[in-house]
This record gives structure tokens, sequence and C-alpha cells, in this order.
């Protein structure tokens, strides 16, 4: 591993998380091991007297403020408490806290911490199909309550509009430095973006088809345990498009043959919480593109994590693929 995430760095990460463990009513001979590195790095914390077990997610610097990360938690708990979805309860400390810190190398490093949730990630086949159906479920009670909740003065969160995703002010880098990128292919991604920034402005952004999401509902934070479905990771969880969910869920597997059956089961499960029009409908696809645009500036702005070193030029290639199909198929070629 190398960059910002090197084996050094990952180290001091480990000793910096070890460090407020305390604060969590965990000893000294709790073990710290790296779970997962992406936008930030995530550890399992396990104290081999009691048994206990905790997540520790160590924040990213200048990517979430403190208050971000605790109108994150807020929603959270806020979600827990009217039994919308199963997730991860995160962790108060001793002095009533939710957020911890420590100082690595003269920066500041938030640290969250969340209970143990058994599961694994779901794999891409067919058993994937009946997940999706519960999947759409699950975002329409989350969206639901989006809609409803009376959000503290205080609450501060991210939006993921076109300007925050592919236009002047994105939040995960430029998609045109995306590795294997070539002149033409990146005046090809050009007409994409122009296209999906006059279909996203016609779409509009009413509060029934925009309002707080998880925003990233990958498989990798969906958790399988038998007939049970968790979601984890509201680290990007902020204001956008409610069809963008679905986009969010394919991530990485946006070219598999299952996804047009994924898309139907998970309308499917969504209107059986709460409407979804037509008109809603006809959008994802659009949103799929602008998460794969996304997704391949996030690969270009995190060269080192683990991710992007296997995804490298073969996602360009993928994604200017999906872009051809989708002018063709939006009659924009």
């Amino acid at each position: 591993m190398s960059g910002i995430y090197d084996d050094g760095m990952i180290d001091a990460l480990r000793a910096g998380a070890a460090s407020v463990l305390p604060g969590w009513g965990m000893g000294a001979d709790a073990t710290v091991s790296l779970l997962t590195v992406s936008e930030n790095a995530t550890f399992l914390a396990s104290d081999p007297v009691t048994g206990a077990k905790l997540i520790l997610r160590v924040h990213r610097p200048g990517y979430h403020t403190r208050a971000e990360i605790e109108s994150e938690l807020a929603w959270i708990n806020a979600l827990r408490a009217s039994a919308i979805v199963d997730t991860p309860k995160p962790r108060l400390r001793s002095d009533g806290t939710l957020v911890a810190e420590f100082d690595q190398d003269g920066v500041s490093r938030h640290v969250a911490a969340f209970d143990f949730m058994p599961g694994a990630e779901p794999s891409a086949d067919d058993a994937l199909v009946d997940g999706f159906f519960k999947l759409g479920a699950i975002n329409a009670r989350l969206h639901e309550h989006a809609r409803q909740w009376k959000r503290s003065v205080n609450f501060v969160r991210k939006s993921w509009t076109f300007d925050t995703t592919l236009g002047a002010n994105p939040h995960w880098g430029d998609w045109r430095a995306a590795p294997g990128l070539d002149a033409e292919n990146t005046a090809l991604l050009e007409r994409v973006c122009s296209h999906l920034d006059h279909k996203l402005a016609v779409f509009g952004m009413d509060n029934q088809r925009f309002g707080l999401i998880h925003a990233d509902l990958r498989l990798a934070n969906l958790l399988v345990d038998g007939r049970h479905l968790g979601v984890i990771d509201f680290d990007d969880c902020g204001f956008g498009w409610f069809g963008y969910d679905f986009a969010a869920a394919i991530s990485f597997i946006e070219l598999d043959p299952i996804v047009p059956a994924l898309k139907e089961k998970w309308i499917e499960g969504y209107r059986t919480i709460t409407p979804f029009s037509n008109a809603d409908a006809k959008m994802l696809d659009s949103f799929v593109m602008l998460r794969r645009l996304l997704l391949t500036a996030w690969i270009a702005s995190h060269p080192e994590t683990p991710t992007a070193q296997e995804m490298g030029t073969d996602f360009t290639a993928g994604t200017i693929t999906m872009a051809h199909s989708y002018l063709q198929a939006e009659g924009a070629q």
C-alpha cells in the first residue's frame, strides 16, 4: 500500500485509535486490527477479557468536520430510535460525546465508534435480486424518515448535486484526472456531463425527489445475516436525489447483466412502502451514470487506496463503455 495509507500510516492510525479506546470502556489489553481502507480507515477493537467488540472509524482529514460527523451520528440515532433500519449503534464515550480525537503528526484525527454487527457483504449473484427488493423497501423507509424528521439547527451534511459531484465544486475531485483517459474520451464524458447537468436541472430538487440520503449503499455497506439485511457506513450521507441511492447500490457492478433485474426489484420493493413515480424510475439510469462518473473521480483522487489500485485504467474503460451506451439510449450520441 502506498501514499497516505501506507504501512507506516496504518500503524500510526492503529496506535491513535488504541489511545482513545479507554473513553469507550476498553482497556489496555484490547487489540486493534485494520478492517478496511477507503475514504477512512476502519479498525476492529477486541477486548480479550470481556470479548467485547467495537468498530472504530478513523476519519480522513479534510473531508468531514466534527459537526458533520456528529450530524451523521444524530441521524443514525434517530433512525434507530424509530426502528427504520438495522444499523450499528454509535457508541457514547464516558464523557458523553460521540467523537474522539487524537493528534497524528500535527493533524487532528476524528474517531467514531460503533457496535459490532455480524454479517457478510452480499455477493453479486442471483440471490442479490431478492436482496434488492428488501433494499428498495429500506431505501423507501429512509427517505420517508428524511422527509419528516425535524433536524437540529446544528445539523450539517454535504449536498450531492451536479455541482458537487461532476461540476465546478466536486467533493471527490475531477473525473478528468482519471487514469487512462485520453482527449477523445474526455470529450465524450464532457458530453455526458452536459447532458446530465441539463437533465437533472429539469428533473428538479423538490422534497419528493431530493433530501437526506445514505448516498453509499454499495454492497460493501450491506450486511447479510441469514435472511436479515443490515446497513452500515453513513459516512457519505447528505442531501441528494432519492433515486441516487439505487445508483450507489450498484457501484462497481454497473456493467453486470444482473443490473436490470436489480433495478426492477429495487423499484418493486420501494413501492411497497411509498410511491415511486414512473418519472423517478426513468431517471435511475441517469443517476447510475452520474454515480459512475463520480466514482471515476474518486479513483483518480484516491490513488493510495486498495480500491483505486485494483480498479485502475480498467474502471475508466468501463466508464467510457457506459457513456457510449448511455448517450445512445438517451438519443444524445
